[in-house]
């Protein structure tokens, strides 16, 4: 089992900003891919950014040039500084991780985080 534990959400003003991390632990071989997602009530569940253990990174248009991810691959955590914030930035914030569990099975499994409530109002 992998676990996955996200901080950093809470209620913030708009043009604010609030950077969410998130820190894998458990049995695993290697980390693949970390990353970010967001549902709000009623709506489907999108991207928001992702990073491989290269630091390839990839944006939801709608986040592109305010939010930055990052991850320390020793330390197996992600990070998102989220800028200048919108309220339709409001959802609950996943944490997602894929992971390779053995040196011989080269499978990859998906695990998720439990969310963080992120809330954009003034």
């Amino acid at each position: 089992q992998v676990q996955l534990v996200e901080s950093g959400g809470g209620l913030v003003q708009p043009g604010g900003s609030l950077r969410l991390s998130c820190a894998a632990s458990g049995s695993f071989f290697s980390l693949n891919t970390m990353g970010w997602y967001r549902q709000a009530p009623g709506k489907q569940r999108e991207l928001v950014a992702t990073i491989t253990s290269g630091g390839s990174t990839d944006y939801g248009d709608s986040v592109k040039g305010r939010f930055t991810i990052s991850m320390d691959n020793a330390k197996n955590t992600v990070w998102l500084q989220m800028n200048s914030l919108k309220p339709e930035d409001t959802a609950v914030y996943y944490c997602r991780t894929e992971i390779r569990s053995s040196s011989w099975n080269a499978v990859q499994y998906a695990y998720w985080g439990q969310g963080t409530q992120v809330t954009v109002s003034s």
